[in-house]
């Protein structure tokens, strides 16, 4: 194992050894603490311990609440009433207990807490409740006991995946038709298109239960629950089990940056005091997102936060996370109006230092759970040493989001013509990373696609995508807006440092904006949706995107290509043309709006070289200006193998070496 510190490789780095070393120091004991026989996995149970469970005897239930003074358990079975029979036992440490018969409890029983305080008291829901539900019509939130017959019988392994090419994905949203879709739905009719489409690694969004639906998961207010909305644990399971039957990994966005500030759904207040998970004060709220922030100083709230990792992959057999919001994590201001433009602005008093040590501490943890499993970071600061091992003095992520790629296409598309885009400038956005660490890079994520902003298929092709879309239309607006959607989609896989994301329904070009139901829309979910009619409509160009999506992501597997380093072959300005080589692949991309070039001589490995993906072929919807039985042989030319290369205006070519 490398222990090269990650200074060692990065001189502008050397100034702040002092703090690398000190975060390094600090995982460490933090480590040494919770450590049995070199691993810190055993002992990380609080969910095995608080919250709802059989024993021997009947029922368990515990929770922690240190400012307590009575509680309650409260539900179907006593009329929802503070009866003796019911109430807690205090075991000290701010433990509380209760132990039922094994007839005073059922399988679907609805129950809550009554906690009692000094000041006051309250209903609220167990902060390691695993399963809640919403009273559809009065809307409120309850646990529910459950216990099925059967418990689901697990079929198939975890999967084992080298480069992620991650389809991102929302259950709910997930259905043609306006309404929350369920896990069932999902499994049955959205997973056999992503094992069609190649992708290897399915990300899910908003698992873990939260109030408001429109909040796309963010808010999550039981961190340990299922979101019921839509369906069950089992069949969640079942959803697990076929993608991996399919070859597909399953990761969820996992919510630890902060907590819906709801009391009653949430757990801020659960005993009466803010301050029992979160940080109290100013601190404890966050300015911009209006929810509360975890105090990750506070052993409780590690034992809470890593418990709820290991339950999550031991529960639903689940092979990483993406964790959401790092960034707010890292820094005392959340990273909010900051630009980040020098290292200093990594280091010193605005880190949160104890932030650092429980990602480091969960990214230790999932892999002592499953080594195979992937955690991803979404970080827009560039923290270095967020993906680098923790023996080097990181934060052992395997990946972070390169969130900056989305927001320079958004940049390039909105600001500057097409014939002033520079190659240079398109090359280093896409590969400006650090070397020691691993990136996921995408053209847009759900972000790109929310209501007031745009995908990039609506914002090349705007309103002519409601009337211009059949394949008998002619419109250059269209024919533009194919070709840039596929180029700029191909160009961000290919460059990209170790993974690839795209998001449910891009992949055609879905050509409307995400809004959840909400007040100012009349609780319509019409937007909250996926069309998938449009992509297989065979009169439709839809289509025609999305088997190019298929076949780049094949390409990508079949080649291993996100394994292999990037090789500048030509970065010429003058004619627009971008090429680089990763492994036996030579990719060539002609941004020229208008000139086509024949005669197109690049460095090349000698050999022969076919064409295995072609933007411009007819079946993606191009004007099939290459042969693509043609074999191409490098020839010495000034000194160096080359080979010559016909590449038209607005297309892409991948030429494999035979």
């Amino acid at each position: 194992m490398d222990r090269t510190m990650i200074y060692e490789g990065d001189e502008w780095l050397m100034p702040y050894r002092g703090a690398i070393d000190g975060r390094r120091d600090d995982i460490a004991a933090a480590v040494s603490v919770l450590s049995r026989d070199g691993k810190i996995s055993g002992a990380v149970n609080n969910h095995l311990y608080y919250g709802l469970h059989r024993d021997k005897d009947g029922w368990v239930f515990r929770e922690w609440a240190p400012n307590a003074v009575r509680i309650y358990l409260i539900g179907e079975f006593n009329n929802w009433k503070r009866v003796p029979a019911y109430q807690l036992s205090p075991l000290g440490n701010g433990d509380w207990e209760i132990r039922l018969g094994p007839f005073f409890l059922s399988h679907g029983m609805l129950y809550k807490l009554y906690v009692e305080w000094p000041s006051g008291g309250g209903e609220r829901i167990p902060a390691y409740a695993t399963r809640c539900v919403q009273d559809p019509q009065t809307k409120v939130f309850c646990a529910q006991v459950w216990e099925p017959e059967r418990p689901y019988e697990w079929k198939n392994p975890r999967v084992e995946i080298s480069s992620p090419l991650i389809y991102e994905a929302h259950v709910g949203m997930s259905s043609e038709e306006g309404k929350v879709a369920c896990f069932d739905e999902f499994r049955t009719n959205v997973l056999p298109r992503i094992s069609q489409l190649g992708y290897n690694t399915l990300q899910l969004m908003a698992l873990q239960e939260h109030p408001y639906y429109g909040s796309f998961g963010y808010q999550v207010s039981s961190f340990f629950a299922l979101s019921s909305r839509f369906g069950t644990p089992e069949e969640f399971k079942r959803l697990v089990d076929e993608a991996h039957s399919m070859g597909i990994a399953v990761i969820m966005d996992i919510v630890h940056s902060h907590s819906v500030a709801n009391t009653e759904e949430g757990i801020g207040l659960l005993d009466g005091t803010r301050s029992l998970y979160f940080h109290s004060g100013e601190r404890g709220l966050h300015p911009a997102w209006g929810s509360l922030c975890f105090d990750y100083g506070k052993w409780p709230v590690r034992h809470f936060l890593l418990s709820n990792c290991k339950y999550w992959m031991e529960e639903y057999h689940l092979d990483g996370f993406r964790f959401d919001g790092v960034t707010s994590m890292l820094y005392r201001d959340h990273g909010l109006g900051r630009v980040f433009g020098g290292y200093a602005d990594y280091f010193g008093e605005n880190t949160d230092r104890d932030a650092e040590t429980y990602l480091a501490l969960a990214n230790i943890l999932v892999k002592e759970i499953n080594p195979a499993s992937i955690t991803v970071a979404e970080d827009v600061s560039g923290m270095p040493g967020l993906a680098s091992p923790v023996e080097r003095g990181g934060l052992g992520f395997d990946y972070r989001m390169a969130m900056g790629i989305a927001d320079y296409w958004i940049k390039l598309l909105k600001e500057v013509p097409d014939e002033d885009w520079s190659m240079g400038d398109i090359y280093w956005a896409l590969t400006d990373r650090r070397a020691d660490e691993r990136t996921v890079s995408y053209a847009e994520c759900h972000d790109q696609a929310l209501v007031g902003d745009k995908t990039i298929a609506f914002r090349l092709m705007d309103k002519e995508m409601y009337t211009g879309m059949e394949k008998s239309y002619q419109s250059p607006v269209i024919d533009r807006g194919m070709a840039l959607h596929k180029m700029i989609r191909l160009v961000t896989a290919a460059t990209a440092g170790g993974g690839y994301l795209n998001f449910m329904g891009n992949e055609f070009g879905h050509p409307e904006w995400i809004d959840f139901p909400r007040e100012g829309n009349g609780w319509s979910y019409k937007y909250a949706r996926r069309q998938w009619h449009l992509v297989d409509d065979g009169n439709l160009r839809y289509r025609f995107l999305w088997e190019f999506d298929r076949d780049m992501i094949h390409l990508l597997l079949s080649e291993r290509i996100l394994s292999e380093p990037v090789v500048m072959l030509c970065c010429d300005e003058g004619k627009k043309i971008l090429a680089f080589q990763r492994g036996n692949c030579i990719f060539a991309l002609n941004f020229n709006v208008k000139e086509s070039f024949g005669d197109y001589w690049l460095d090349a490995a000698p050999g022969s070289y076919r064409i295995v993906l072609d933007s411009d072929s007819p079946r993606y919807g191009g004007f099939g200006r290459n042969n693509p039985e043609v074999e191409h042989f490098t020839f010495p030319k000034d000194g160096k193998d080359r080979v010559s290369l016909y590449l038209p205006c607005r297309s892409a070519l991948v030429l494999k070496k035979m």
